[in-house]
């Protein structure tokens, strides 16, 4: 079964114009899943890690600084679409502060810090094909962003979905798109050999990636860290968080006993019995942000050492072909995460780093907080906030405000100040009108079957 069902996959990804090295890894992780890996990781073969330096101890001098920032690129994730806020276009074009986009936004980032430091500071996409054309067309209006020589992307790599039953390669005629499936982010350092990126990074002198996710816009390349990065040749570098409960279901770095080498275990990766062990953040006290920096020329030799495959753990992703039809054939997606690639390289390390470098936008939830009075962009496409602690805790019903289009129509004279409140929760059909402002803990909620209108100028408080 095994040995057919390989042998299309990989027919159908060299039909598809697909890469050696793509289908090689693609190859290993098929070998894997036949052999009955699910990639799990066991609570007793890890233990907790022990004090990590944080960014704020960091050495800060002006001269490392701006010569360690001088030879790093920053990579962004830009494969996701919209798709789960109803937008079929990449999720990085959607407007998000002050009218900006977060590639707009990015842009920004990189070119203040380039003026700043000094630094030529490459920004390189690692696109889909979907989100390529619209993506390049937002950063085709900054003058001076693309760097000669180098690419403004590369594209992720697509593997064919497998049949759960037998392991042979999905189809699907009514949208024969829906068969693939990009390889998880962990695909980033295939594609970065694939495309011929990673040669020619190296060979304009970059030295280190700081590498991480479009939605964040909390990622900016800070100078300190790869300042710490080029003095201690750290060759892989992970921005951590002090986790909450929250945060309880997020992937936590650990030590593996059997080498002492730090690891990160995401939810897919945990045992059920050991549920209760990776949700207890008292004991795993730190979350993965998926703000990686990572030294080109080590990357680059593992790859060469072992033919393109740095042997990631394996994630199984069981679906349907079509996610939005739960009776479609159920499929699996062999995928990889690119923070587990933490264990391959020898000395990894891990630095602690405030909430303002993680603001992830997953849903509509975070994109009000984003939009409100909680944050302020200045030029240079910085977000500072004024609200004090933890900004605030917001659940809109999904039923009226999940699809993006739902959303602004309800908050159609924009947001709602929120910069003094702790949470806001609303339930029902409920539009805001102009320069309402939330205090405190606020729950909002219609009467069934009807839409309620919070009038302009209104103040919600407990």
């Amino acid at each position: 079964m095994g040995e057919v069902g390989l042998r299309q996959a990989q027919e159908k990804m060299r039909a598809a114009g697909a890469a050696d090295v793509a289908i090689r890894v693609f190859t290993h992780y098929y070998q894997l899943l036949e052999s009955g890996q699910q990639g799990k990781i066991h609570e007793a073969d890890i233990e907790p890690v022990g004090e990590l330096p944080h960014l704020d101890h960091l050495d800060t001098d002006p001269d490392a600084m701006r010569a360690a920032l001088a030879e790093t690129v920053v990579i962004k994730l830009n494969g996701g679409l919209g798709t789960s806020m109803g937008v079929t276009g990449p999720k990085s074009a959607l407007p998000v502060k002050d009218g900006l986009s977060f590639l707009d936004i990015i842009a920004r980032q990189i070119l203040s810090t380039r003026g700043k430091y000094d630094v030529p500071l490459p920004l390189v996409l690692m696109n889909s094909f979907r989100t390529k054309t619209e993506s390049l067309q937002i950063l085709s209006e900054y003058d001076g962003l693309a760097i000669d020589g180098l690419p403004l992307d590369f594209l992720q790599n697509m593997e064919p979905k497998l049949l759960a039953d037998d392991l042979t390669p999905a189809e699907w005629e009514p949208d024969p798109e829906l068969a693939w499936c990009p390889p998880g982010h962990g695909d980033l350092f295939t594609a970065l050999v694939a495309s011929g990126t990673l040669d020619a990074l190296r060979e304009h002198g970059f030295r280190h990636a700081f590498i991480s996710n479009a939605d964040n816009l909390g990622a900016t390349p800070d100078p300190r860290i790869a300042a710490w990065m080029a003095e201690h040749t750290v060759p892989f570098g992970m921005e951590v968080c002090r986790r909450t409960r929250s945060d309880r279901k997020g992937g936590h770095v650990a030590v593996r006993k059997s080498d002492g080498r730090l690891i990160l275990r995401d939810s897919a990766q945990v045992a059920e019995e050991d549920t209760q062990y990776f949700q207890d953040v008292t004991r795993h006290k730190t979350f993965n942000t998926n703000n990686l920096w990572i030294d080109l020329d080590r990357l680059a030799e593992l790859m060469d050492g072992h033919d393109g495959i740095l042997g990631l753990p394996i994630i199984v992703n069981r679906k349907t072909v079509d996610p939005a039809d739960p009776s479609s054939p159920k499929v699996i997606q062999l995928e990889t995460a690119m923070g587990t690639a933490i264990e391959t390289f020898e000395g990894s390390q891990a630095v602690i780093v405030d909430r303002s470098r993680f603001k992830p936008v997953k849903t509509t939830n975070d994109l009000l907080v984003l939009r409100s009075d909680v944050y302020e962009l200045d030029e240079a496409g910085d977000l500072t906030t004024t609200h004090e602690g933890d900004e605030p805790y917001v659940d809109l019903d999904p039923e009226f405000f999940k699809i993006l289009a739902d959303f602004d129509l309800r908050f159609a004279a924009g947001p709602p100040s929120l910069v003094r409140a702790d949470r806001l929760e609303v339930r029902g059909d409920v539009a805001f009108g102009k320069d309402v402002v939330v205090v405190g803990d606020v729950e909002v909620e219609a009467p069934a079957g009807e839409r309620r209108v919070i009038p302009d100028g209104t103040e919600l408080s407990n």
